[in-house]
């Protein structure tokens, strides 16, 4: 950033770096330890869709390849598409619960196929869902735009537990690069795959 960046305030935005989901296994043991969440084994990418064929090739070949990974004839457990009311397209990947690696390299296998395919711009996040014995619901979402991962406890209705939120703040802050601007922490209300 140059002199007259800092002047008149203008920043760069954060790269986002997706090797950094890459840290989202080390974080589920530490999040296990500390709160007994454990992975679901579900996990989603959200990104606004654009009209044209090569980005519907582009998901249609993401969609084959996840499902020829799982190795079964069959091709294992779904890969599934789903449109939000806010029009975001959710990719969701689905594992065993104890699968998180697996789960983290589909995710990135979809990031940065669009990403390398020029769509990066139309990611928004990804998020890994968590239970507890109690049957709540935690998600880490990364948030592309600025690189940091933050959680998400939804309770019944449109309300969301924050005192959990903070708490798993507090836990994961030396796991992941956890965003500290709070009004980041955006709801991600009806995600598939939560």
């Amino acid at each position: 950033m140059g002199f007259l960046d800092t002047l008149f305030g203008r920043t760069k935005p954060v790269q986002p770096k997706l090797d950094d989901l890459f840290a989202l296994p080390s974080a589920a043991i530490t999040l296990q330890a500390a709160t007994g969440f454990t992975p679901t084994g579900s996990g989603s990418v959200c990104f606004r869709a654009v009209e044209g064929k090569t980005f519907s090739d582009i998901q249609d070949e993401v969609r084959d390849l996840l499902n020829m990974d799982t190795g079964k004839p069959d091709g294992g457990l779904p890969v599934e598409v789903s449109r939000d009311t806010y029009g975001f397209t959710w990719l969701v990947s689905s594992h065993m619960s104890d699968e998180v690696e697996a789960l983290v390299t589909d995710l990135h296998a979809v990031n940065s196929a669009l990403v390398d395919n020029g769509f990066g711009p139309q990611l928004l996040c990804t998020l890994v869902a968590f239970r507890d014995q109690a049957e709540r619901r935690l998600a880490l979402v990364y948030l592309y735009k600025r690189g940091t991962f933050y959680p998400f406890a939804p309770l019944s209705g449109q309300n969301r537990d924050n005192a959990l939120e903070l708490q798993i703040k507090g836990v994961l802050g030396e796991d992941l690069k956890i965003e500290q601007d709070l009004s980041r922490w955006f709801p991600v209300w009806g995600a598939p795959g939560l």
